[in-house]
């Protein structure tokens, strides 16, 4: 809304002219998104606190966490307010590219606040079933999906499938792309709702993955940087940097408050809308596939359960972990949360920092 009231002015003052500028806007929704979280993070806190809305202890899990019982959860509301707001007054709302992010954000929040209802008000100690959970998921990314078919056959969106180190080899997906879409969308909202276990860890992870992100929507949409990296341009993207400083922003004033001894939890509400939305960024951006390497922990943290599960099976009750997810592991070997937390961030910071490197190589 600023965007539409400032930059019109550039014809009294040139000074206004700076509003028109992606890095200029980036920079101001992530600090509106940092002060918004931090002022209203006190005031939610204290309202979950009021209300009883606590987070509730799977008894299965490890005895050190039983201590964090009753502390606020849902701060997943906190967060998306504070990445919607500077959205709303920094981004160009015209850019359907926005406008779908925005849309992800919040329908993939509603699935998470549905299953944080169940779990805490409710008291349904498992919270929305599996195959409902996974039913909402997979509708919505369906919508989303075709969605991208539309604004494809309109020319808005490329249904090719952009293929890393192949400079020419882009092959052409058509509907084939809404169940790629699917898969990308439902695995990368459960895979940072699955790292959302110890204090600081899938915030701090979420925050170095959109940092990331970041910085790729503004090359994915600069048609200098694009064509220098060889990667696919995407003019609409550049619109999306200004919503990804926003997350960045909001993950940043959130963690303030997450960090360990963690004040609030984000819940599903957030785990599930901020997954949902870096997946949303990725596919619209053509870098689906290096969103596994920009978010290489919440694939292993993801690929730990899966491979937990998958053996336990099959060997009829035999584990290779102490437990999953894959940072539980960690604990009952006996490392401290905080060191597991700061050691996951290295990780995640050398999967974003390596991911960055491989455009060149193209």
């Amino acid at each position: 809304m600023l965007y539409y009231l400032l930059v019109p002015l550039k014809e009294h003052w040139i000074f206004f002219n700076v509003f028109r500028y992606i890095t200029v806007r980036t920079a101001l929704s992530g600090i509106t998104a940092l002060i918004i979280c931090l002022f209203l993070g006190p005031v939610l806190i204290k309202l979950l606190k009021k209300k009883q809305i606590g987070e509730e202890i799977r008894a299965e899990g490890p005895k050190s966490h039983f201590n964090k019982k009753g502390t606020p959860s849902m701060g997943g509301i906190l967060i998306i307010i504070s990445i919607l707001i500077p959205a709303l007054l920094w981004a160009d709302l015209s850019n359907s590219y926005v406008r779908t992010v925005m849309f992800a954000m919040v329908s993939f929040g509603l699935i998470g606040f549905l299953d944080d209802y169940l779990k805490i008000i409710k008291k349904k100690r498992s919270g929305l079933p599996v195959f409902r959970k996974f039913f909402y998921q997979i509708v919505l990314s369906a919508i989303i999906g075709l969605f991208f078919i539309w604004l494809g056959t309109h020319g808005e969106f490329n249904l090719h499938l952009i293929m890393p180190f192949f400079k020419k080899w882009a092959p052409y997906m058509g509907w084939i792309y809404l169940p790629w879409v699917i898969l990308i969308l439902v695995g990368s909202s459960n895979a940072v709702n699955l790292a959302d276990g110890l204090d600081g860890l899938a915030t701090g992870l979420t925050l170095i993955s959109i940092t990331a992100f970041t910085a790729l929507t503004y090359i994915a949409g600069h048609a200098l940087w694009s064509d220098y990296l060889n990667i696919a341009r995407v003019p609409q993207a550049a619109e999306l940097t200004v919503f990804a400083g926003a997350m960045a922003g909001a993950c940043l004033g959130f963690l303030w408050y997450n960090s360990h001894p963690a004040q609030i939890f984000m819940g599903d509400v957030g785990a599930l809308s901020l997954g949902g939305t870096i997946g949303v960024i990725a596919l619209l951006i053509k870098m689906e596939f290096l969103l596994f390497m920009v978010s290489g922990v919440f694939v292993i943290e993801a690929l730990s359960v899966m491979i937990q599960v998958g053996y336990f099976k099959i060997t009829r009750g035999k584990r290779i972990f102490r437990m999953a997810p894959l940072h539980h592991h960690f604990e009952l070997m006996g490392w401290p949360e905080e060191k597991i937390v700061v050691r996951f961030w290295i990780a995640g910071i050398i999967f974003a920092l390596f991911s960055l490197t491989t455009l060149k190589l193209r």
